[in-house]
């Protein structure tokens, strides 16, 4: 057990360390974060940059009183061990372990659910109000990263915060700013300067006293307009500032003693106040620190080298899409790819290097992205627009509305669609089938395998409209040779067999082939097809069943609700065709964070459950 870090028992042990150890357990506390990620795999440099900014909040907050809302949650790691869960870290990203993220279900000390961005803002405006008009007395600090800024719900929440007039801190955790010293050194000082008690005091008493006669009121505006014009030139918070904010900063986020200035000169003031802290991500480890983007998010990994300690032997789809469409790039002088802040994660990096007038990251907007692939559609361009799945669903309005509506031939690449496993809830791509293919014109593709993947994309660009191909986060059945040729709406036959039919959507082709296995020792052989198309799904192959067959069981890798096999029961009950369907997929639920091979066996996606349910209802 480590020396200061086992001290800490519970919330709020952290104000009895004194402050010359505190160098001392953040190092332990990095150190902790580093062994336990590189077993399980989770965000790492996010995590190693805000240990001291943690602790300073720790020392300054009294949990579970104090609401701290993490934006995103890419940070809570250092938090979820200062809260009494040292014991459990070990688990964190196991099945039934703790959480990547805040989860309130862990801990009182978790205020809110986070796990998409740009989201803390609001709902630290919103906990402010409600403690005003209950009469609480309680602290609420947000914590944001510079890159969630970049997301519109983020000024929305901003603009608000100035003009409720409520008590909220805002902590703009800054990553990747980088200030030269002698610029740095100034705004320091002003930024001590300003978080003085001399400043404060000239901030809510002088001026207001000066107001009160009519020489005090020409002086005092005369103040104002000096200091601001002042601020404007030598400090970077203005635009905060002319929101209605009070900016403290920039402040040393590896300081814990800058931080808790900051902090408790922030209590004193009436409103919002935004406090600008840099930090460097993967603080402490080499390797994160000179490649931060490689490991936000990594696998387990061996600490002596940085490297994979299961690295894949097969392709995964996001690296044959990353080849497909740098491939059609070179083809197709039209065509453009759009990414919200995802440009590694969605395998544009190449595409982005080989063709950078034609690459737009447009930062954590989603909305923003699909509305200006809309814009380019419209003028002649082709939009490839890379988002996963989870992210996906915050631009629904603009998919339906500047796509669909108009009839853009805008393409969706959708990532990490399906099981996105150690992630958990806010981060499983289950709902993607259900809202896209309702959308009157969009075509909804998914392949087998990678070849199909090609395929598919290759298809793509030559249809009308609007276009969704989406696809796991997984490696398997990658490989798999592709069958015919694919004719949009139409299914693959892949066997001819009797009484029951088995269609499948997405990678699991190996899967039914083992269905069949296990049922021809009953005596059982059932047909078998890759549906590729859930919108518009094939109705004529279909009918044509029933002929032969009184059961089609349907698998899919997404929420039964609204998914494809409740497609093809409602489509088959208002056609009178006397089919059965019966639909294995994820249950209309958010799923916790397990392995992906656990989260096919609890949701009956696997061959011997597939082939027991066919059995029974035989």
């Amino acid at each position: 057990m480590t020396e200061v870090l086992s001290t800490i028992k519970g919330p709020n042990d952290v104000r009895n360390v004194p402050e010359e150890r505190l160098p001392r357990l953040a190092a332990e506390i990095r150190k902790e974060i580093l062994t336990t990620v590189s077993h399980n795999g989770g965000h790492l440099a996010s995590n190693l940059g805000a240990v001291e900014l943690t602790i300073a909040l720790h020392r300054f907050l009294n949990f579970p009183e104090d609401k701290l809302i993490w934006d995103v949650g890419h940070q809570c790691y250092a938090h979820k061990i200062l809260t009494g869960r040292k014991e459990q870290f070990s688990t964190l990203r196991k099945k039934d372990g703790i959480s990547g993220f805040p989860k309130t279900d862990e801990s009182a000390c978790d205020a809110f659910d986070t796990g998409h961005s740009s989201t803390s803002l609001s709902v630290a405006a919103g906990m402010a109000k409600a403690r005003d008009l209950c009469g609480g007395t309680n602290k609420v600090v947000a914590v944001i990263g510079d890159g969630s800024l970049s997301g519109g719900m983020a000024y929305e929440a901003l603009n608000n915060i100035g003009r409720f007039h409520t008590n909220v801190i805002v902590v703009l955790n800054d990553n990747e700013m980088s200030i030269s010293k002698n610029v740095g050194g100034l705004a320091n000082y002003l930024g001590h300067l300003r978080m003085s008690q001399g400043y404060l005091n000239l901030k809510d008493n002088v001026e207001r006293k000066l107001s009160k006669t009519n020489i005090g009121e020409v002086l005092a505006k005369g103040i104002r307009k000096t200091k601001d014009s002042i601020r404007q030139i030598m400090i970077p918070g203005d635009f905060f500032e002319e929101l209605g904010l009070t900016y403290f900063g920039p402040v040393d986020g590896h300081s814990v003693a800058d931080i808790t200035m900051a902090l408790q000169a922030a209590s004193k003031i009436r409103g919002g106040v935004l406090i600008h802290v840099i930090t460097k991500k993967g603080k402490g480890y080499s390797y994160a620190e000179e490649s931060p983007s490689r490991f936000h998010g990594i696998g387990p990994f061996r600490v002596t080298t940085g490297q994979l300690r299961y690295p894949s032997t097969e392709p995964s789809y996001t690296e044959v899409f990353k080849e497909t469409v740098t491939e059609l790039a070179a083809e197709y002088p039209d065509l453009v790819c759009v990414t919200a802040a995802m440009t590694g994660g969605t395998g544009l990096s190449e595409m982005a290097r080989r063709f950078p007038k034609r690459f737009f990251d447009v930062g954590i907007a989603e909305e923003h992205a699909v509305t200006f692939a809309a814009g380019m559609a419209a003028s002649g361009l082709l939009p490839v627009v890379c988002i996963y799945s989870t992210f996906l669903q915050r631009a629904y309005d603009q998919i339906l509305h500047d796509v669909c509506l108009t009839r853009q031939h805008v393409i969706f690449a959708i990532d990490r669609a399906g099981f996105v496993a150690d992630d958990g809830e806010t981060h499983q791509g289950l709902f993607d089938i259900g809202f896209l293919s309702q959308m009157p014109g969009m075509t909804v593709m998914v392949p087998a395998n990678g070849e199909e993947l090609r395929r598919m994309f290759a298809l793509a660009v030559h249809m009308d409209g609007p276009v969704a191909i989406r696809y796991p986060k997984a490696t398997q059945d990658c490989s798999l040779p592709c069958g015919s040729d694919i004719v949009s709406g139409r299914c693959e036959e892949r066997k001819r067999g009797s009484r029951v039919a088995i269609s499948f959507l997405g990678p699991f082709a190996s899967m039914a082939d083992s269905v069949c296995e296990i049922l021809a020792k009953d005596g059982i052989a059932p047909t078998v097809a890759n549906a590729r198309f859930v919108a518009p799904f094939d109705t004529e192959w279909i009918r044509g069943l029933a002929e032969s067959h009184e059961l089609l069981v349907t698998v899919e890798e997404g929420s039964a609700g609204g998914g494809y096999g409740e497609a093809v029961a409602a489509w088959c009950c208002e056609n009178n065709v006397p089919l059965r369907v019966v639909n294995v997929a994820a249950p209309k639920a958010f799923l916790a964070h397990a392995s992906r091979e656990e989260l096919l066996e609890a949701c009956g996606l696997t061959a011997e459950a597939v082939a027991a349910k066919i059995r029974g209802l035989l």
